[in-house]
């Protein structure tokens, strides 16, 4: 199987002034995705301007034809499920069924407290994620959903006429422990990592290729354990967090490589940041359209 490649496109540019641009870009470029964080803010972006994702994609559907677009990832630190499949719903339609929900537990930082809560343990953010996939999934293929959760609740909650795409729109399931990729195996239509987290700082490559190979096994375990074929699933390497850093945006040999190495361990698609210039995701951006026009020919 070929490997996609995509990007993510992060919401810090008014739509007017480069916003637009990069998203249409995107699809002359031939990504198969074009996704964006669906954070409040983020990192080291937190004090500069920020965009909605939600919005965001909704702008970029109508400036679009062909490219898949989609969060990478939406998570339940300020999201309710009946809220949010009703935005999905809406924005499914609006693109003409390109849409891919990535979603995730979530972490700590500004978007774990933004709504005044206090910030969940990690039990406590699997618990809600365990809760918020499932009733999700509801929401998005049933007409009318009724749930008392310990965390959500949804009373008649309409969803007509539910997803262009049938049964729903496709989940992407970020997840690296077990009861999240028993989530990704039963819920997920795809399945997302970025690499060992431990292994970013001191790590070497050769270590996170081992790590991620780990996490593919495990993954494939579960679905074992719920009699699904791994092979169903697309497999979602979202790059920057591994040790490799920027490295595999210096040139194009230097990507296929990295690329290469990972479509070994069973990916289908890999995502690499929109340049951004003075930041963690800078990169030339000649060398970056050259990997977007020449990379997925050799990765076949």
């Amino acid at each position: 199987m070929s490997l996609r490649l995509s990007t993510v496109i992060l919401p810090y540019l008014r739509w007017h002034e480069g916003g637009r641009s990069a998203w249409t870009r995107a699809e002359q470029l031939g990504f198969h995705t074009g996704y964006t964080y669906d954070h409040l803010s983020w990192r080291t972006f937190r004090d500069g301007p920020w965009f909605g994702a939600i919005p965001t994609l909704t702008a970029a559907a109508t400036t679009t034809e062909r490219l898949r677009l989609g969060t990478l990832v939406t998570s339940p630190n300020f999201r309710h499920p009946v809220n949010l499949a009703k935005e999905l719903i809406s924005l499914d339609d609006i693109s003409g069924g390109r849409i891919t929900l990535g979603i995730g537990a979530g972490g700590t930082g500004f978007d774990a407290t933004a709504l005044g809560q206090d910030p969940w343990t990690p039990r406590e953010r699997a618990d809600r994620f365990a809760e918020f996939v499932p009733l999700l999934d509801r929401l998005l293929t049933e007409d009318s959903v009724s749930y008392e959760g310990d965390f959500y609740s949804a009373h008649e909650a309409r969803n007509i006429p539910g997803c262009v795409q049938r049964p729903r729109l496709p989940f992407a399931v970020a997840a690296t422990g077990p009861r999240g990729l028993k989530l990704a195996a039963h819920h997920g239509q795809a399945w997302v990592t970025t690499g060992d987290p431990k292994l970013f700082e001191n790590g070497t490559p050769e270590q996170s290729v081992g790590a991620i190979r780990g996490q593919v096994e495990k993954l494939t375990d579960a679905c074992v354990a719920l009699g699904r074929d791994v092979h169903t699933m697309d497999k979602v390497l979202l790059t920057g967090f591994t040790p490799d850093r920027g490295r595999p945006l210096e040139s194009l040999d230097a990507f296929v490589d990295f690329a290469g190495r990972h479509q070994e361990l069973g990916f289908t698609e890999i995502v690499i940041h929109w340049p951004i210039p003075n930041s963690d995701f800078a990169a030339d951006q000649k060398v970056f359209e050259q990997i977007a026009m020449e990379a997925p020919a050799q990765l076949r």
